[in-house]
């Protein structure tokens, strides 16, 4: 038997494949519709986020994925996810968590189950028999060295690889082989929503090879396959991957199934102009959690990176759903700014919520202090944040901001902080403390603690100054804060007074 058939058997369909192929493949039964008939036509929207895991979920991965999310919500369509974990060499479970764990801090959830592309190689395989069946891919038993003088030649020749084997012939007994796609006349275009209209001529394409000589699928093939089977319409990527458009769509074609909508997105560059790397600074999301911003302000940040609607600057989920469209987004690559960056995060952790703020602030107001926060030191911190939470771009500046009303008693001051605390300061902190402990706990706020401190210094006929330095060093110790009666107010009468009872105890 020198060519393949397909013969109905109890309701279904057996691929009958060539001697020498069965080597490898066994009988494949192929249910009706599964395989070979076009995807059903739908006016859903389907995108997906197809990472491989080999490391961290990158930034310029990670902003692929929000456009891909927000132009699936803004059409009422589905966000897929599907880990391509074909390489086995590179591909951890590590690093698939590494990205799960990313896409969550991102409040980046996707649709359905997770697809793995590892598990989904019987699917690769059988559209890969059928590409031979209808001829559109063919048995190659090239040799190592053959193929390595094709290659110089069709270089040297200006064509793209072809195999002596794509037009068929006797094959070697027992010789090994791979499956590769055989290149049709003719050229290729696409309509894509950024790049616009490309073409290819297909003699550029090599006869790329399908299934490796261990029968494994590859990439190519893989993403064809699974695109499909997930009911994908619209593929939203990294323009490193334009010209494997041109090569999927060709196999979608021999296939039989609906092309779907291409949208390649410029990469992002280095503030420099160059294309992004380590030297830029941190790659990973995860790195940008670790230096304290936010999944919102990140998520501003990343979409508005090569993406703009009218004078949008800060908005929100539900805000860019609305509007997202791939017309938007520039041909041109982005590149990245860390003070815009840091700008939009202040701007949105000034929107968010004492309990968010506290929920991922958690690491960075605990390393601060060396430890976890007691009930009181919560309760100063949560009654602090509205009032400071705009003096900061990142949650490390936050808590560094905050650091005042944690800290715990007796509060040690030294260096330059220490400085105001002369001896001839004593009276009239002393002076200063007898007037603070006059104003009543139902009366401790900003207001009524400024007046009395202004009225204590009119009457001592003294600048501010005279009092303000040693008495800000007993409350703080030297960490950075607001105006003294707000410090006052925020860290409360008891913890107030005590500050400075200790203060004058130690010092003085």
């Amino acid at each position: 038997m020198n060519e393949a058939k397909i013969i109905p058997r109890f309701g279904v369909f057996i691929l009958l494949i060539p001697a020498p192929f069965m080597v490898r493949l066994p009988y494949l039964e192929l249910i009706t519709g599964q395989i070979m008939s076009p995807k059903q036509p739908s006016t859903k929207v389907v995108t997906r986020f197809a990472p491989s895991p080999t490391g961290f979920l990158h930034i310029g991965g990670a902003r692929t994925a929000l456009f891909s999310y927000y132009f699936a919500k803004r059409h009422g369509g589905a966000f897929r996810l599907r880990i391509e974990d074909t390489d086995k060499k590179r591909s951890t479970a590590e690093a698939t968590q590494a990205i799960l764990d990313g896409m969550d801090w991102l409040d980046l959830h996707h649709d359905g189950d997770i697809v793995y592309q590892s598990q989904n190689a019987d699917k690769h395989r059988a559209a890969a028999e059928a590409l031979i069946k209808s001829g559109h891919a063919y048995l190659c038993y090239l040799t190592p060295d053959e193929i390595s003088a094709e290659r110089e030649a069709s270089r040297a020749e200006g064509r793209a690889f072809r195999s002596k084997w794509r037009n068929g012939g006797t094959p070697p007994k027992d010789a090994p082989f791979v499956v590769r796609f055989k290149v049709p006349q003719g050229k290729t275009t696409i309509m894509d929503q950024v790049q616009g209209e490309v073409t290819w001529n297909n003699k550029d394409f090599d006869d790329l090879i399908l299934l490796r000589a261990d029968n494994s699928p590859v990439y190519m093939l893989a993403v064809v396959v699974d695109d499909h089977d997930m009911g994908v319409t619209h593929v939203i990527r990294g323009d490193d991957h334009l010209i494997n458009a041109g090569r999927q769509k060709l196999i979608y074609e021999a296939l039989g199934w609906d092309v779907p909508d291409f949208t390649h997105v410029p990469l992002i560059f280095g503030p420099d102009g160059k294309k992004l790397s380590k030297r830029h600074g941190a790659l990973g999301v995860d790195a940008y959690a670790d230096m304290g911003y936010i999944p919102a302000g990140l998520r501003n940040y990343l979409t508005r990176l090569g993406w703009s609607h009218g004078d949008m600057e800060i908005f929100d989920d539900a805000q860019v759903t609305k509007v997202f469209a791939l017309s938007d987004i520039n041909k041109a690559p982005a590149r990245l700014d860390f003070g815009k960056m840091a700008f939009i995060n202040g701007e949105h952790m000034a929107r968010t919520d004492v309990e968010t703020l506290l929920y991922y602030g958690k690491k960075f107001f605990e390393d601060i202090n060396g430890g976890v926060l007691n009930t009181a030191q919560m309760a100063r911190l949560t009654k602090a944040l509205p009032h400071i939470v705009s003096r900061a771009k990142t949650l490390d500046e936050l808590a560094d901001k905050a650091f005042f009303v944690t800290r715990e008693r007796p509060i040690e001051i030294t260096g330059k902080a220490k400085k105001p605390l002369k001896p001839d300061t004593e009276t009239r902190l002393r002076d200063l403390l007898s007037v603070l402990k006059s104003i009543k706990e139902d009366a401790w706020n900003d207001q009524n603690i400024l007046e009395h401190l202004q009225a204590y210094i009119t009457n001592e006929g003294i600048g501010f100054g005279k009092v303000g330095a040693p008495l800000r060093a007993c409350l703080t110790g030297g960490a950075a804060s607001p105006d003294l009666s707000l410090v006052l107010e925020l860290l409360g009468r008891e913890e107030a007074l005590g500050r400075i009872e200790d203060c004058l105890g130690t010092y003085f």
